[in-house]
């Protein structure tokens, strides 16, 4: 029976019996690939209870069902797996990690907004986290700026109360500790949008910097930040 030439959806032959299984099929293959949307892409170990419709990108390694599968696409299907071959192009959202990934052909880059036939690509993302405010004049998060990294801003937003002697706060980074913001509130739902002056490279993994103002921290209260930044990849090797 032949298939579609790009998603590979099963076509109906002429007088064929039995016409709904094969168009069944086929919307199984669409509702999957269309929209693509799957659970995880380090998973080797085929889950035993997966409901219909879920699905994973199968790594190298992978075992038992998915064994000789790695790189295509597991989606279970009647109480089974069918596996679909991504084409250069094909986007997905991982599920597990919250980000995209874009299929070149040979590999899938994350969050790329442009991949290169070599396979260097450009790709935008934003680092998510929550940081738990330390007593004194200021608090440092962990290295949460990645290393090798142009960002173009910081995003937070108070989730409690931050405490202490403090009339406001300051956000940056050791050595510009007003970069991404000053006179920055500290009740629950305060919030902070610093844009970067020019965009900002760093080399090195960076912890944000967090200054207490006319006053210093109480050790309460938490921050959800969100870091905004470009990365650029290198080709793959020859």
């Amino acid at each position: 029976m032949p298939d579609t030439p790009n998603l590979a959806l099963p076509l109906l032959s002429p007088s064929q019996a039995q016409k709904h299984v094969t168009v069944n099929e086929a919307l199984g293959r669409l509702d999957a690939a269309v929209q693509l949307s799957v659970l995880s892409r380090t998973l080797t170990l085929p889950p035993t209870a997966a409901p219909d419709g879920d699905a994973y990108l199968v790594p190298a390694g992978a075992v038992n069902a998915w064994a000789g599968q790695g790189g295509r696409i597991a989606v279970r299907q009647n109480g089974g797996w069918i596996f679909l071959t991504a084409r250069a192009g094909w986007r997905a959202f991982v599920a597990a990690e919250s980000l995209h990934v874009l299929y070149d052909g040979t590999d899938w880059a994350e969050n790329a907004v442009a991949v290169a036939p070599g396979g260097s690509a450009f790709a935008l993302a934003v680092r998510e986290f929550d940081h738990s405010i330390t007593a004194g004049t200021s608090s440092a998060t962990a290295a949460e700026i990645p290393g090798n990294a142009v960002v173009f801003g910081v995003t937070g937003r108070v989730l409690s109360d931050i405490t202490g002697t403090l009339s406001s706060w300051r956000l940056g980074v050791a050595g510009s500790d007003d970069r991404y913001g000053t006179g920055l509130g500290s009740g629950e739902g305060a919030w902070v949008r610093g844009l970067t002056g020019s965009p900002q490279a760093y080399y090195a993994p960076t912890a944000l910097l967090l200054t207490a103002e006319g006053g210093t921290f109480g050790g309460g209260g938490t921050v959800r930040f969100a870091v905004h930044y470009a990365t650029i990849g290198l080709p793959r090797p020859a």
